[in-house]
């Protein structure tokens, strides 16, 4: 007997009685086609965070359930690199940075992204202008299909939850003394340093920071992202500009 087990998939029988085949569109935007023929049963489950994982962009990505968010428990790291010196451009095509312009440090850390990188320029956002109608809702910008960039609100429910410990979050290694990480939520941060205005990496293994959905109400050139630190325990809200390169994470719709 021969059972497809399938997870978190929505399926299309295509011919069944003919080519005994179905497409299977699996979370993230991917498809496949499966042959039947021998499979005596189908089973669909129920995504599960925490067990399931996300292949987005031909990467795999772990799930991490913190109370009562779901979680990636990687930093993005989708797109096409581009070196610091280049301004990430509304071109469609999802472009990022690499620290220090090493694709490898990708491969570890995740991408780099400018505040309308993340968001996808929707609604006419850019890194010097507001989305016009403003957002509302779940906005997914680069994130997998399913999955959004989080705002404020979603990143305050999250601090809560770790009772303000920042430590909590950091994987085991990142940070020292006061800052040391516990990772006790599993959520996994890494000081992977960002890309500053003015085009210069700076402070890996000393900082982090993911970007939020809302940008700074009072000047359209800045955003909001929540920072992780060295040797504190603290997750703090920042303000920069929005060509700033930060990381980010998303949060399952």
């Amino acid at each position: 007997m021969k059972i497809l087990f399938l997870s978190f998939a929505l399926l299309t029988i295509n011919n069944f009685l003919f080519s005994q085949s179905l497409i299977i569109y699996m979370n993230g935007g991917l498809k496949d086609t499966v042959d039947i023929g021998q499979t005596d049963s189908i089973l669909v489950a129920p995504f599960q965070c925490g067990v399931n994982t996300i292949k987005y962009s031909n990467q795999i990505y772990h799930t991490v359930q913190i109370g009562s968010q779901c979680w990636l428990k990687e930093n993005l790291n989708v797109g096409t690199r581009i070196n610091g010196a280049i301004d990430q451009a509304d071109n469609g095509i999802i472009e990022k940075y690499c620290y220090n312009d090493d694709p490898a440090n990708c491969n570890t850390l995740g991408g780099l992204y400018e505040w309308a990188e993340t968001v996808q320029y929707q609604n006419g956002a850019t890194n010097n202008s507001y989305p016009n109608p403003a957002y509302s809702g779940n906005i997914k910008g680069i994130c997998p299909n399913g999955w959004h960039i989080p705002t404020n609100a979603e990143f305050v429910t999250l601090n809560s939850t770790v009772n303000g410990d920042g430590d909590a979050l950091k994987e085991v290694g990142q940070g020292t003394g006061a800052g040391a990480g516990t990772n006790t939520s599993g959520f996994s941060a890494l000081l992977a340093g960002f890309l500053t205005y003015s085009k210069s990496y700076q402070a890996l293994g000393e900082t982090t920071a993911f970007w939020r959905l809302e940008g700074f109400e009072l000047d359209p050139n800045y955003a909001d992202q929540y920072f992780l630190f060295l040797s504190n325990n603290n997750f703090t809200l920042g303000t920069n500009f929005k060509k700033y390169a930060f990381s980010m994470r998303c949060l399952k719709d």
